[in-house]
C-alpha cells in the first residue's frame, strides 16, 4: 500500500511526473491517418508532448493545427496508455478527432513532417513501432466499441 503525501515525510521529488503526450485518431472506414516524421521513428499520429499547465486535449488540438495547418477538436479520448520509455513514465492519450475533411486543406509542417498515408489498421504494425501499433488498434477497437481503454505498455493490464 501507497500513503499519500499528508501521511510521510515524502518531498514531491518521490512521486511520479511523467510527461504526457497527445496524439489524434482520424479514420477513414478500415484506415488510420499516418503522418511521417523526419525525424525519431519515423511514421505517427499527428500529436505532440503536452506543454505545462496545458490539458491534454488541448494540446491536441494544437498539434493538429501546428502539425496539419487545420483546425480540429477532438471528439473524445479513445486510450490513455502509461508507457514508461528511457526511464521517463509517459502518459500517452489518443483522442477520436472524426473525420479528416477536406484532405487538400491539409498542409503539413514541413519542420518536422514530410508526407501522410492512410494506412489500413490490419497493416498498420508495417509503419510504426510495435508499442504504438498496439495502441493504435486499441484505439481502433475503442472507437468501434464506443469504450475508453487504459492500456500500461500498450496492453490493457491483466485485471483478476
Amino acid at each position: 500500500m501507497h500513503a499519500s503525501f499528508e501521511e510521510t515525510d515524502y518531498t514531491p521529488e518521490v512521486f511520479a511526473r511523467p510527461w504526457l503526450a497527445a496524439g489524434a485518431l482520424f479514420m477513414r472506414g478500415e484506415s488510420v491517418f499516418l503522418v511521417h516524421k523526419t525525424y525519431g521513428d519515423g511514421w505517427d499520429i499527428p500529436g505532440g508532448f503536452v506543454d505545462q499547465s496545458e490539458a491534454p486535449a488541448a494540446a491536441c488540438r494544437r498539434e493538429i493545427a501546428e502539425e496539419l495547418g487545420i483546425q480540429r477538436p477532438p471528439e473524445r479520448l479513445l486510450v490513455c496508455d502509461w508507457s514508461p520509455h528511457d526511464g521517463t513514465d509517459r502518459l500517452l492519450f489518443v483522442f477520436d478527432c472524426g473525420e479528416l475533411g477536406d484532405e487538400s486543406a491539409v498542409v503539413l509542417q514541413d519542420s518536422e513532417l514530410d508526407r501522410w498515408e492512410w494506412v489500413p489498421i490490419g497493416t498498420v504494425e508495417d509503419y510504426v513501432t510495435p508499442r504504438l501499433a498496439i495502441r493504435l488498434q486499441q484505439a481502433y477497437a475503442a472507437l468501434r466499441e464506443g469504450r475508453i481503454g487504459y492500456l500500461e505498455r500498450g496492453i490493457p493490464p491483466i485485471t483478476d
